[in-house]
């Protein structure tokens, strides 16, 4: 044979071998970085028109915490939810919540977009929903707790060094202000009830505010129900039914 068309001959089959294992080394690759990273191998599922949102360990805003902090990231979660918004196949958001909080305009800001997405949204409460945690759970069309998670409500805090001024005391006042607000706007709960509770001097060590747990979350109108995944899941197809119906009668 001749070495030019043998050299060629070569070339073409050892393209057609690198095609025929590309997939299988793309599958490889995904299924080594899942065992990496979680200790389990990749589940396959079929697409679903419902997407999870997980807000873990303490919301980072615009000052970068230390590697070895369990941070979810606000820039990450933006775009998450643009893209949700405009898909026309999802059709509903759960939202999972076990966090410590973290920047309050970070976690203000992700309220805000949940609270007027259009797609239903059902917020899950697992483990503690802390702080500006609070905001984000009210955010959703539906809120629920596990019977065994908590809430923190407490007045923001200002690390580093500030002026003390009342320029100061008038900022973090409006600060509080739009956190107060905010919440009492997006649950059931009272003004006056809320202020009570984030005011409280005997529930928290050296420390003022309150600390919810599971059903007290509800019995205080913070929360709409105590429940698991199961319930979440329930009531965000009850929200999608609804909302197809509402859009159906409107055409």
């Amino acid at each position: 044979m001749d070495a030019h068309i043998y050299k060629s001959y070569l070339r073409n089959w050892m393209n057609a071998v690198n095609e025929i294992n590309e997939p299988d080394g793309i599958e490889q690759n995904n299924t080594t970085e899942s065992i990496r990273e979680t200790g389990t191998m990749p589940l396959q599922q079929p697409a679903s028109d419902i997407h999870c949102i997980t807000v873990i360990g303490q919301i980072e805003g615009h000052m970068v915490l230390p590697p070895q902090n369990k941070t979810t990231k606000y820039e990450h979660i933006i775009p998450q939810l643009i893209a949700i918004e405009e898909s026309k196949d999802i059709k509903g958001v759960i939202l999972i919540l076990n966090t410590v909080g973290g920047d309050v305009e970070a976690g203000l800001a992700l309220a805000e977009l949940i609270s007027t997405m259009s797609k239903p949204v059902v917020s899950l409460v697992l483990g503690g929903g802390h702080s500006i945690g609070v905001p984000l759970a009210v955010s959703a069309k539906h809120s629920i707790i596990a019977s065994t998670a908590a809430m923190t409500i407490h007045p923001i805090r200002m690390n580093g060094l500030f002026i003390g001024s009342p320029q100061t005391y008038d900022y973090m006042n409006k600060m509080q202000e739009r956190i107060i607000g905010f919440v009492v706007e997006h649950s059931n709960i009272s003004r006056e009830k809320f202020s009570e509770l984030m005011l409280n001097t005997g529930d928290i060590a050296n420390e003022i505010g309150t600390v919810l747990v599971g059903q007290e979350a509800v019995d205080c109108s913070l929360i709409d129900e105590v429940g698991g995944i199961d319930t979440a899941m329930k009531r965000l197809r009850e929200l999608i039914v609804l909302k197809e119906n509402e859009t159906g009668n409107s055409h």
